[in-house]
């Protein structure tokens, strides 16, 4: 019960509220409350305050959430090792959401004439990782940078491009641009190119397709990942390359636990997936 209560904190600390956590963990909203009090007991502090329709986290929380959290998710990765994967057993593949859209898609269309037994999850970066490590997925196809230091085998797959999508011709590179999350972990060394080059990042989006999608719009001019482009078929005339902006690449690498691509099921998969990029 101990580790069922860390794990709810940590969803909760995440996430936000309790009807999110609860959604996320496939409990009730009043189930999460339970797990939070049984913990709070257990370690006789205070964890969670109300703040409207939020929760905010007590210093005692955060110090627990950083003192446990990794180990948490490293305890919980070695556990799922041990498990037996047989042929009708669940396949969790957390991925980028434009990578599933961009390179994904008709391959696990093929693959599932073979095996059926494969979920698809999606996530940001930061989240992945933490799946992997976890033993959530079995297998994170990733897009952007990884953390400097992980516990997983990462397979770097290719750097994909960048380009700028607007509506009207671009002959000079624009002063403002749309972009993803620059906050998030994987985009943040985007920010320092752009702060070199002069570019204020106009807008952060938390979607690469509304971005492109307000940049067709004439908004302004959208950085975008060719794996978006290839999905919502832009049309040449309206991506826009630059030589300043060759920095802005994004990796796109496979990571999975060293001991699940032992198993065969999994590592055809991998396999599979990383035969897309030769």
């Amino acid at each position: 019960m101990l580790l069922e209560g860390i794990e709810t904190l940590l969803v909760l600390a995440e996430e936000g509220t309790m009807s999110r956590t609860g959604s996320r963990l496939y409990i009730s909203q009043s189930a999460v409350s339970k797990r939070i009090a049984k913990l709070e007991a257990t370690l006789g502090t205070k964890l969670i305050i109300p703040a409207g329709r939020l929760i905010k986290l007590t210093p005692d929380a955060h110090a627990l959430i950083n003192n446990v959290g990794p180990s948490f998710n490293e305890i919980r990765g070695l556990i799922f090792e041990h498990q037996n994967l047989d042929d009708q057993s669940i396949i969790t593949i957390d991925c980028s959401e434009t990578l599933v859209a961009g390179y994904l898609s008709q391959a696990m269309g093929q693959y599932f004439q073979h095996d059926k037994y494969i979920s698809i999850t999606t996530h940001h970066t930061p989240v992945i990782v933490e799946n992997v490590q976890s033993g959530k997925a079995s297998i994170g196809f990733c897009a952007g940078h990884l953390p400097a230091q992980y516990s997983f085998i990462a397979q770097h797959l290719m750097d994909e491009p960048f380009k700028l999508v607007f509506n009207q011709p671009l002959t000079a590179l624009p002063k403002a641009i749309l972009v993803n999350d620059l906050k998030n972990p994987a985009n943040i060394s985007q920010a320092a190119v752009l702060q070199k080059l002069g570019i204020i990042p106009l807008m952060e989006m938390d979607s690469y397709t509304a971005a492109a999608q307000l940049g067709l719009a004439g908004v302004a001019p959208a950085l975008v990942p060719d794996s978006i482009i290839k999905t919502l078929k832009i049309e040449e005339k309206f991506c826009f390359q630059f030589k300043e902006l060759t920095e802005l690449i994004r990796p796109i690498s496979l990571i999975y636990r060293q001991n699940s691509y032992k198993l065969t099921r999994v590592k055809n998969l991998v396999d599979t997936i990383a035969d897309l990029f030769t």
